[in-house]
């Protein structure tokens, strides 16, 4: 099920460059700010921004986070600034504000609801900073979701990480995404890592919870896409293409417009 990305890494790194600019350009902002988690995501989103020679703010926000995740975050960090003089970044540890708002809200007996509200909470209370950070600055929010999750699984928190300005790589699949980390040379250390999330405070990896790994779920997202269904597998492919239309139907409600209520002009 692996798939091989065939971008021309080049010319999409060219590309996407070019339209940040423009877009910043038109909406009259200084350039973007971005969350750095030290995952490929992150990393490949700050190095295209940094690229457009605007303004670039790497915001690193731990929350009981794991040493490995910060350090690589930090490594990519050290390295986009020592390459490009337009980007800065700060650190703001959100720990005792997670803290906080863990302490001041109803608790239920159910702990695995408990943990994954707290899980999505992370999620917001960064977007919320970042959106502060932006405000300040004259900045754009950059998100950093690629096309399997946000599109094909919904593997993102609403208004969290899905709480954005613009998307640069979110029509690059994850095979796309690395294929692109490689033509940019980011750390070695972020390529190599098992992709999480680190919403969970332990060293569970997206593949723990998706039940399925990247390469998987790229394959049964264009398997989707081309009309098949589960009964045109059997064995793992089934199972994981089982998986794929399980979450991609569940979280439909990220990925679709939110509903509005339409009234009758025969009641206004």
């Amino acid at each position: 099920m692996a798939k091989k990305s065939t971008i021309q890494t080049e010319k999409v790194n060219i590309h996407i460059v070019e339209w940040l600019k423009n877009y910043a350009e038109r909406a009259k902002v200084n350039g973007f700010v971005i969350g750095i988690s030290g995952g490929v995501d992150s990393a490949v989103t700050s190095t295209l921004c940094a690229q457009t020679g605007l303004q670039v703010l790497c915001v690193e926000m731990p929350i009981h986070q794991a040493e490995s995740q910060v350090s690589r975050g930090r490594e990519h960090i050290d390295q986009l600034k020592k390459r490009f003089s337009n980007v800065s970044s700060v650190e703001t540890d959100l720990t005792a504000t997670f803290e906080a708002f863990k302490a001041s809200v109803p608790k239920t007996d159910d702990e695995a609801k408990i943990n994954l509200s707290l899980a999505n909470t992370r999620a917001r209370i960064r977007m919320t900073s970042l959106y502060y950070l932006a405000g300040i600055h004259g900045l754009l929010v950059a998100g950093t979701g690629n096309k399997v999750e946000d599109f094909g699984v919904g593997f993102y928190t609403k208004y969290g990480d899905g709480g954005v300005d613009l998307s640069p790589i979110a029509d690059l699949m994850k095979s796309d995404v690395y294929a692109l980390g490689e033509f940019l040379a980011i750390p070695q250390s972020i390529l190599t890592a098992a992709p999480t999330d680190g919403l969970f405070g332990d060293n569970r990896t997206d593949e723990d919870q998706l039940g399925a790994s990247y390469d998987e779920l790229e394959w049964a997202m264009l398997a989707a896409e081309s009309g098949k269904t589960a009964d045109d597998f059997d064995g793992r492919e089934k199972t994981v293409f089982e998986i794929y239309k399980r979450l991609n139907t569940s979280n439909k409600h990220k990925m679709d417009a939110i509903p509005v209520c339409l009234i009758p002009k025969t009641l206004k």
